[in-house]
């Protein structure tokens, strides 16, 4: 796994988050994250980093439905094609476990399917939030069900 050699902590509507990256890219998003505002690193994984707080606070304001930063999180095979098929999941849309299972080619993998969306390393990055249960629920998200449904509620609002 690419280590990451920058941080950046800062305050958004979400509370502090984290990121974190290396040069290749973002390896790691922290959701209420602890301590207070800073930066740590250098030449191109603080770039990175402070890119990836500008488009995050960006998409908080409603002003960006797409990121460009680049990500180097890492996975198990079947965790990265969740996580490629999360990224194609549309702003303001949301899919089910189910039907991501479906997608990837593995109809029966819906429960880990979740556990691939518990273990994404770069939520929000990769909108793991627009993922809800068959029956509408919201099911789990790293940073609880409150922020989930702030999330989409935010997505639904920009979409009107």
């Amino acid at each position: 796994m690419p280590r990451h050699s920058a941080t950046v902590c800062f305050s958004s509507l979400l509370g502090l988050l984290e990121v974190e990256a290396a040069d290749a890219g973002v390896t790691r998003v922290r959701l209420g994250a602890l301590g207070r505002p800073r930066e740590v690193g250098e030449g191109a994984a603080l770039e990175c980093a402070r890119q990836a707080r500008g488009e995050i606070l960006e998409y908080l304001k409603g002003g960006l439905r797409e990121f460009s930063v680049a990500i180097a999180a890492e996975g198990t095979p079947f965790q990265r094609s969740v996580w490629r098929r999360l990224a194609r999941v549309p702003y303001g849309r949301t899919t089910t476990y189910g039907k991501v299972a479906q997608e990837i080619g593995n109809a029966r993998a819906a429960r880990a399917v979740g556990a691939a969306c518990r273990d994404n390393p770069v939520p929000i990055l990769v909108p793991c939030h627009r993922v809800v249960g068959g029956n509408g629920s919201l099911g789990g998200f790293a940073g609880g069900a409150e922020m989930k449904e702030k999330l989409l509620e935010l997505e639904r609002d920009g979409t009107s």
